[in-house]
């Protein structure tokens, strides 16, 4: 049985206080929950001495796909290693259509973030006109391909893996149960044709406005296997109950 794992993507928001009234929510409530909260570079020292010793893990939501060096604003592997990271998330959507990071750039920051010991929550997904110009399973595939292509698919054993449909990001709309099921499937399928033992035991998570009222719905799902959560995550009552559906 493939493990369940729920991630926090807590993004451009949070402050000191706020954020400690979050983590001593939802630390007991989560406990023997396997789950994470990816927080803000500031945050991670907050995060590592309140989390230290519980079952939830902490990472980063970005990472410089150069090691060290006159690159000033960025942020390395090593150093989310020093404030005790255990994942951090590539290839996000607003990354991607925000900050114009490609294809490319994003399997360089997998294989940095691997290859430091760093587990990358993959992300991958379609916008709106993609999806109603019927070429989702094409984009995801060619999202997936330019990392299989530099890292190989025995990489994947060490890493998560995230679709997210970009139309339902913040926006409120949610993928139905079988939308997001039907690329789940075609994620697995894929990466079986090049390894069937690695397909079975990835983690495909699913982030699109996630809460807990559809959460144990899209959670019952046969290949999702936990979410990537935004918004919801920052309230701890529903990241709470979204990371109860995905351990049920």
């Amino acid at each position: 049985m493939r493990k369940k794992l729920v991630a926090g993507n807590w993004k451009m928001n949070g402050s000191l206080a706020e954020n400690a009234a979050l983590l001593a929510a939802i630390k007991p409530a989560l406990a023997g929950i396997e789950a994470v909260v990816c927080v803000p570079f500031p945050y991670l020292a907050q995060a590592q001495a309140s989390l230290a010793g519980s079952s939830i893990a902490w990472g980063a939501q970005n990472l410089s796909e150069q090691d060290k060096g006159a690159f000033t604003g960025e942020v390395s592997a090593a150093m989310l290693l020093d404030f005790g990271s255990k994942y951090v998330i590539v290839g996000h959507s607003e990354r991607r259509s925000l900050y114009g990071e490609s294809d490319a750039l994003v399997a360089s920051k997998y294989m940095v973030a691997q290859a430091a010991g760093l587990i990358p929550i993959l992300c991958v997904g379609e916008s709106l006109q993609e999806r109603e110009s019927g070429v989702t399973e094409a984009v995801v595939a060619r999202q997936l391909d330019a990392v299989i292509d530099a890292a190989g698919v025995g990489s994947l054993a060490n890493a998560v893996v995230a679709y997210e449909p970009v139309w339902a990001i913040g926006t409120g709309k949610t993928a139905s149960p079988e939308q997001a099921q039907a690329v789940h499937a075609f994620i697995r399928g894929k990466i079986a044709a090049l390894d069937s033992g690695v397909a079975n035991h990835l983690v495909i998570q699913y982030g699109g406005s996630v809460k807990a009222s559809n959460a144990a719905e899209l959670m019952a799902q046969p290949d999702i296997d936990g979410g990537l959560i935004g918004g919801a995550s920052l309230v701890a009552e529903e990241f709470v109950a979204i990371c109860r559906a995905a351990a049920k």
